[in-house]
């Protein structure tokens, strides 16, 4: 997805670098623990020291291992190397060991970083092409492709809801490098191929008709992206955005609201959320996707959002609105909002909840409809909606990104 705004936030060069120590209880030992170089101990606790890059690979692997991990704490002088215990012979090291017995939930909110401009314009990283899919099936309208690019021997680390930059190749006009466009990453921190080091994207090529030759116009950016082909280098910086973050209480409900590609984002909330598996993270709320398109071809990841609803019954549901397919009540084209006056009394019900994210992704103008319809179910209830969404805002529960 294509998105203009999701700009700014300072650099984070330095993240890869840190270090932290993972304190670590239940390890077992047999013989696939015997050929890791980290020294296992059958009880206590074990201090791990993990640099940042590859916390999330020595939480899957600790997890592989039957180890639960009891705190998180950057890596001072307090601490032992890999796989020594603390003692608890000095007063500061006992003081130490009673801070570290903090619930795990704590220490992870305090160690959240967001990862911002790890690579920037006039320094890109140099990905390659990896693969590049049409998602849109036949007697629908216009090309989207899923590309899936190469990061490896980059630093590049995201989070889901972030964005990176893409520098199209050649000049303009005036001769000038093309400027950066920034797309919403559609892959999960993971990549599609769970190993840390892919990033996808969602990308509709740009084309209409000039108003004044008639003649038709294609995007540069889209057009160059939807153009490439599997081995070509592409230029990428990011990544940016902290607006669509999703948050990391397992219990939360989130209700998302997209249009075309604007789906990007929440493709990669629902793959983590249900398709991956986390030591530290299980989804056990609720996950509500509105999409609307105007043709039944063009539901992008159709197969896969079916499955996961078909799997996941109690904790996803999946609502679409077909403009040129469906009729609203009045006889009308299907809208996003049109679904929300449908399901006015649930939704309102769920957005009232401390726990509730609403998140909306897609075209310009679409927040409008989506208002209208939450007027309308606030209404039943006695609440002006402009006054309660601002509530909301304040309260970082209703994300907005639109382009």
């Amino acid at each position: 997805m294509y998105n203009p705004s999701a700009a700014g936030g300072a650099a984070n060069t330095q993240s890869g670098s840190r270090v932290f120590v993972y304190e670590v209880v239940g390890l077992r030992q047999n013989e696939a623990t015997d050929q890791n170089n980290y020294p296992i101990r059958r009880s206590g606790s074990v201090f791990i020291t993990v640099p940042y890059n590859r916390m999330n690979e020595e939480m899957r692997r600790i997890a592989r291992l039957g180890g639960q991990i009891v705190s998180i704490r950057p890596l001072s002088a307090n601490h032992q190397g890999n796989g020594t215990s603390a003692p608890e012979t000095t007063n500061g090291l006992q003081q130490e060991k009673k801070e570290e017995t903090k619930p795990m939930t704590q220490a992870k909110e305090k160690e959240k970083d967001v990862p911002v401009n790890i690579y920037r314009p006039n320094a890109p990283f140099i990905g390659k092409c990896l693969s590049n899919e049409e998602l849109v099936r036949e007697g629908g309208e216009g090309t989207v492709r899923h590309l899936k690019f190469d990061l490896t021997g980059s630093e590049l680390r995201y989070l889901e809801g972030q964005s990176i930059g893409i520098i199209p190749a050649g000049t303009d006009k005036d001769g000038k490098p093309h400027k950066i466009r920034l797309y919403s990453i559609a892959s999960t921190r993971h990549g599609d191929d769970l190993n840390d080091q892919t990033v996808s994207l969602c990308v509709r090529r740009l084309e209409y008709k000039h108003p004044e030759t008639g003649e038709m116009v294609y995007g540069v950016c889209s057009t160059y992206l939807t153009g490439l082909n599997v081995g070509d280098d592409v230029k990428i910086t990011g990544p940016v955005g902290k607006e669509m973050l999703l948050p990391d209480d397992p219990k939360a409900n989130v209700i998302m609201m997209a249009t075309g590609t604007g789906i990007a984002p929440f493709r990669a909330f629902l793959w983590r959320m249900f398709k991956e598996q986390h030591a530290d993270y299980k989804f056990e709320g609720l996950a509500w996707l509105f999409f609307g398109c105007a043709y039944t071809p063009n539901i992008l990841y159709k197969d896969e959002l079916e499955e996961l609803q078909a799997k996941f019954p109690d904790n996803f549901r999946l609502t679409y609105a077909i403009s040129r397919e469906q009729k609203n009540p009045q006889g009308g084209k299907m809208y996003i909002q049109d679904r929300i006056a449908e399901h006015a009394d649930q939704l309102w019900e769920l957005v009232q909840k401390s726990n509730t994210h609403t998140y909306i992704c897609g075209l310009k103008g679409m927040e409008g409809g989506i208002d209208a319809g939450m007027s309308g179910a606030a209404e039943k209830f006695g609440v002006v909606w402009a006054d309660y969404q601002k509530g909301l805002k304040k309260e970082k529960r209703w994300h907005v990104e639109t382009y």
